[in-house]
């Protein structure tokens, strides 16, 4: 039997936004399982406290906790990294996995305030957040830092538009602080869910019209579930993807495979 590190987490302090379910809950657990202390942060606490409940009782041990931020306000970011420090120590991995979604329509009918709520959670507030972790990854030589992108990126939308742009975004933020702190060792790459079946995208997928689509155009022949991303984050915070930084890595069953 061969016995490897690789995929070793343990003692390893990650803080994920946006985790209290769906792709960000499986991202923690998976975490955890691999031996992280992993702090769960999203707007409610109650749902990030039965997040980190459940995760210590699959763990058998104290390895999540729970903080309430919203991800849009830099002083509750500011919170949560406190929290994060007062609770396990420096911290080695980030995840930027809030974000939100508040208009469906053309470009040309988008209120101002849908538009800068976007780009102001889904873009900002990452950038936000690794200015307030960097340092510590910077003072270890070590680190890794992950911003949910989306498959949406790569192409126009006439409903999801903004959102499709503040996810294009995503990458080009990942990929120069890729550049600006890959001297330090700290690796820094976008993921990029395809149509996952989450609460979140619930209304791209739950119609007789998108499982027909995953039927007949995915590759794989079939939505995506959030536990298809906990598998990517353990490679992503582990030693096994040292040589890996900033990359756009698509989780979608094949259906973007040419992007």
């Amino acid at each position: 039997m061969i016995s490897t590190s690789l995929f070793d987490l343990t003692g390893k302090v990650v803080l994920l936004t946006g985790a209290s379910k769906g792709m960000g809950r499986a991202m923690a657990e998976a975490l955890a399982l691999h031996g992280a202390n992993v702090m769960i942060s999203s707007r409610k606490l109650a749902a990030c406290e039965t997040a980190a409940a459940e995760i210590n009782a699959k763990c058998g041990a104290e390895r999540a906790k729970a903080f309430a931020c919203n991800a849009g306000y830099k002083d509750q970011l500011q919170a949560l990294v406190d929290a994060t420090h007062a609770a396990f120590g420096p911290i080695d991995v980030l995840i930027g996995n809030a974000g939100v979604n508040p208009f469906y329509g053309p470009m040309s009918k988008i209120p101002d305030e849908a538009y800068d709520k976007i780009m102001a959670t889904n873009v900002r507030s990452n950038h936000w957040l690794v200015q307030m972790v960097a340092p510590d990854m910077l003072a270890k030589g070590s680190g890794s830092i992950m911003i949910t992108s989306s498959t949406g990126a790569f192409a126009p939308s006439l409903t999801i538009g903004a959102y499709n742009i503040s996810k294009l975004a995503v990458i080009g933020l990942c990929r120069n602080l890729a550049a600006e702190l890959g001297p330090s060792g700290v690796r820094v790459n976008a993921i990029c869910p395809g149509l996952i079946r989450t609460d979140f995208a619930e209304a791209l997928w739950n119609n007789p019209e998108a499982e027909q689509r995953a039927r007949e155009q995915i590759p794989l022949r079939r939505l995506g579930e959030a536990d298809d991303l906990g598998g990517l984050a353990v490679f992503l915070a582990s030693d096994s993807s040292a040589y890996i930084t900033g990359q756009a890595l698509t989780v979608c069953g094949g259906s973007n495979m040419w992007s």
